[in-house]
């Protein structure tokens, strides 16, 4: 999970970089992320056991996740790389990771009739708080609104598929995670093509090796191998401790935008960051404590004969 949050806080750095050697748009780099993650988790899902078959309810289910997965990817990730385009890596990466938590928190209160409870209400107006920080104190030359905008979209795409997965898995819906991610990536490769297409698929660039290699980058890195090892390592992991070590997504990725891109962080900025990140702990603990308690409510089991 650690070197998964991590690999996620690079995308963004290898993104920023491209714009910087490219003409490459936001959709472009989508659409080859996404392609180029599909084709390593194809190679991924060929090397292990097939699963036993589904029955067609499942299939159906399974279905609906991908297609639903693959929209929310490409509003996701398209909208990422915008944000990051427009207002810099720290921010766009802040902002998106520290919205999605919230939204999924809200989106579950208001469509599944999840309780939030006194903390997680907290977290909510922490989180809005570091946002209002982020959009009215920073500056115009470091923290544009329409790229903080485009980061709430994209944490907006974020928080659908978690709802979206959560919805389905409450009902008897879960699927395999790595297999149903990899079909949800030739999604959203074939819903970006035409869009990506007329923002210009091919970059121009003096540097065609670097982009080349940024490219395969992104791909390798951040999404076939970030997101096996989180598959792996949220099967065993608590939600809410996945949800803290996930913070190392925004962290690493303002620490490289500071130290390798030369980002400027105004102390508005640093302080709307930290009741962001502050925030999404906050929330994690507090579904952290609502579990426990579910838990100790529920009846023990009475022993057989007992």
């Amino acid at each position: 999970m650690i070197v998964a949050g991590i690999a996620w806080g690079t995308a963004g750095a290898a993104a920023s970089l491209l714009f910087r050697v490219s003409d490459i748009g936001p959709l472009a780099l989508s659409f080859w992320r996404c392609v180029g993650g599909l084709v390593l988790l194809l190679g991924a899902l060929a090397l292990r056991r097939r699963p036993r078959p589904a029955t067609p309810e499942a299939r159906g289910r399974r279905l609906l996740r991908i297609l639903g997965t693959g929209v929310g990817l490409a509003v996701f990730q398209s909208a990422y790389f915008a944000a990051v385009d427009l207002t810099g890596l720290a921010v766009g990466t802040v902002v998106t990771l520290g919205a999605g938590p919230v939204l999924i928190a809200v989106g579950a209160r208001l469509l599944m009739g999840e309780r939030i409870g006194a903390g997680g209400a907290a977290a909510v107006a922490g989180a809005l708080a570091g946002l209002a920080v982020l959009v009215l104190g920073g500056g115009g030359a470091e923290v544009r609104p329409l790229g903080v905008l485009l980061a709430v979209v994209s944490a907006a795409g974020y928080a659908a598929i978690t709802l979206l997965t959560r919805w389905l898995g409450r009902d008897g819906g879960g699927a395999d995670a790595l297999s149903t991610t990899t079909w949800a990536f030739a999604v959203g490769a074939v819903g970006l093509l035409p869009i990506a297409a007329a923002e210009g698929l091919v970059p121009h660039t003096g540097a065609p090796a670097q982009v080349l290699l940024l490219l395969a980058y992104v791909a390798a890195v951040p999404t076939a191998l970030a997101y096996a090892l989180y598959f792996a390592g949220a099967a065993v992991v608590r939600a809410a401790t996945v949800s803290v070590i996930m913070l190392l997504e925004p962290v690493s990725a303002a620490v490289i935008a500071v130290a390798l891109l030369g980002e400027r962080l105004t102390a508005a900025t640093v302080a709307g960051t930290l009741l962001l990140l502050t925030a999404v702990t906050g929330l994690a603990f507090a579904e952290a404590r609502s579990a426990a308690v579910a838990r100790r409510r529920v009846p023990a089991a009475v022993p057989a004969g007992g």
